[in-house]
């Protein structure tokens, strides 16, 4: 059954990507969790009419702000470690500076980005931005949501210039939605992914870094929410692309393995989750980049290495890190900046994690999107021959395997929802898209107690193409309600209570979002499909098919 709508034009989607895209790189075991005293933090008035909001925390005293056009409180930056330099460059969070005692901290001011592409950024970046609707002491508590940034773990940004942040379309899809929202800064590129032999011998080194800051912004939700109104004992964790990769990390992460201790969330959404190649920590591909990042600082030659990486300059490792991100765009290798198998924070592959089902991760809950085309998005401009790419792609794999993959994504093939293709950048982009975004979702939401899968196919269904519905405030918030509340309100109703139906916004007729193994073990998965019309169901036999096979090929794929 389908609920049908208008019709969206096409050209209007690919605008809606490309603004999409382009916002998205700007601000985009368990244990009983410690809550912080509970301080009145309710005082006075500010400009705008509204309370003026000030939370007492262990640390430090933090003044927020109040937007009555958007009926916000908000805390734009709130440091939750101390500034990763000097010795601690390259290290997990540290404890954040201890603040009491210097009067109120200003919480509305911006902060910076993390060092980025070839003049972005400082080192003193590990800060979190709060948003909600206002709250006093002795109101319920709300479930609280920390958003992870999307940005091939290159880039990216916690801050908001302006309001409203970049979830307001999930908080306001219905006057019953009510959360949290947290936005924590991580490090990313050389700063935050480094690893390599030196880094992992070093006591005072981390592999997965940016991975820690994280958990540590995940544990500060855990210890503190409750001042803002938080529950910290109902935590969902959210991301798209890189941020949708960085979900999957702390989903099949090592829980015992916290900084400081903490890092505990019940629910977990990956947008379009980016997992690329997971390679070794001290392995020959981390090596290199390690090497190439020594020696294009001047390090490469000196006795101690990372000591020296440790004193250069920020803008001397931000040009390396750039220069080893360049060097691999758009190639077949689809390896740079990403998350290593270290044995510590990441001691299983995905594949591994995940072999289990029904609660082998850390979230009882996962829900996980993935664009019917944004495996495109990552393609050379022109595929002229599929074979050449895939044996660039995925050189590990055996003649056999290699034939093996020609036959599941045939020249002249289909999906699930894809009626047909001809192309070479089509069926390459299927494949990367499998291997990289959508088997990595529903890898993550089969190993979980409770998951759900969709797949957005309104055209163009590139990569971020669906977050026009809910990463922005736009018109079709209101000219197509249908979408909006049936896609970004399951959203809404999985971080409230764990299920993406029971705060269904659509109409009793509209097709609920299926729980993805709810059938008998024999039936093929089930995924919930966002398309031009509405909504539908689609079994996923050669879905399933596939991602089984990759699977089996998992330690030549490195997934």
């Amino acid at each position: 059954m389908v609920v049908k709508m208008c019709h969206l034009q096409q050209s209007k989607f690919d605008l809606f990507t490309l603004a999409a895209l382009l916002l998205l790189l700007l601000p985009l075991v368990h244990s009983t969790p410690v809550l912080a005293r509970a301080d009145n933090h309710v005082r006075g008035s500010n400009d705008e009419g509204g309370p003026d909001l000030t939370a007492a925390l262990d640390y430090g005293t933090f003044r927020g702000a109040y937007s009555k056009q958007y009926n916000i409180s908000y805390w734009k930056k709130i440091p939750f470690a101390a500034p990763p330099v000097g010795e601690n460059r390259f290290r997990g969070p540290q404890p954040p500076i201890n603040l009491t005692g210097t009067g109120m901290y200003d919480s509305s001011k911006p902060f910076d980005m993390c060092p980025q592409r070839t003049a972005n950024g400082s080192e003193d970046c590990l800060y979190l931005g709060l948003y909600s609707r206002p709250w006093k002491v002795g109101q319920p508590l709300r479930p609280v949501v920390v958003v992870f940034y999307g940005g091939g773990f290159i880039r990216g940004s916690a801050l908001f210039a302006s309001l409203p942040p970049s979830a307001y379309p999930v908080l306001n899809v219905s006057a019953s939605t009510d959360l949290v929202f947290v936005y924590p800064n991580y490090r990313t590129n050389a700063f935050g992914l480094l690893a390599g032999r030196q880094i992992v011998a070093d006591p005072k080194s981390d592999t997965n870094a940016g991975l820690l800051d994280q958990r540590a912004a995940i544990a500060w939700a855990n210890r503190y929410a409750a001042q803002f109104g938080g529950d910290p004992r109902n935590v969902s964790i959210w991301g798209q692309s890189a941020g949708g990769g960085s979900v999957v990390a702390q989903v099949i992460a090592n829980q015992t393995f916290s900084p400081g201790g903490g890092g505990v969330f019940q629910k977990a959404l990956a947008s379009s989750p980016y997992w690329p190649k997971t390679y070794s920590a001290s392995g020959g591909e981390a090596q290199w980049i390690y090497d190439t990042l020594a020696s294009r600082t001047g390090c490469g030659s000196v006795a101690n290495s990372l000591a020296c990486l440790k004193r250069a300059s920020v803008q001397s490792i931000r040009d390396a890190s750039e220069f080893i991100a360049a060097s691999h765009t758009h190639t077949t290798s689809s390896y740079t900046w990403a998350p290593v198998i270290d044995g510590k924070f990441l001691p299983r592959t995905l594949t591994q994690a995940t072999a289990a089902t029904g609660g082998a991760i850390n979230s009882d809950f996962a829900f996980a999107t993935y664009n019917t085309h944004e495996g495109e998005n990552f393609l050379p401009d022109r595929v002229s021959s599929f074979d050449s790419w895939l044996a660039g792609f995925l050189p590990g794999l055996s003649k056999e395997q290699h034939d093996e993959v020609r036959q599941m994504y045939p020249q002249i093939g289909k999906t699930e929802t894809l009626a047909s293709y001809t192309t070479s950048q089509v069926r390459a982009g299927l494949v990367y898209r499998d291997v990289v975004l959508a088997c990595p979702g529903y890898w993550m939401a089969g190993a979980s107690k409770r998951g759900w899968l969709a797949e957005y196919t309104i055209s163009p269904a590139k990569h971020a193409s669906d977050t026009y519905w809910w990463n922005q405030v736009n018109s079709a918030q209101r000219t197509d309600p249908l979408i909006y509340q049936g896609f970004t309100g399951a959203f809404a109703s999985f971080f409230m209570t764990g299920d993406p139906n029971t705060r269904k916004l659509t109409p009793s007729v509209a097709i609920a979002v299926p729980e993805l193994l709810a059938g008998s073990s024999s039936s093929a998965p089930e995924e919930f499909v966002i398309n031009s019309d509405g909504f539908d169901t689609a079994q996923l036999t050669q879905l399933k098919r596939r991602c089984d096979f990759w699977r089996t090929v998992a330690p030549s794929v490195l997934v």
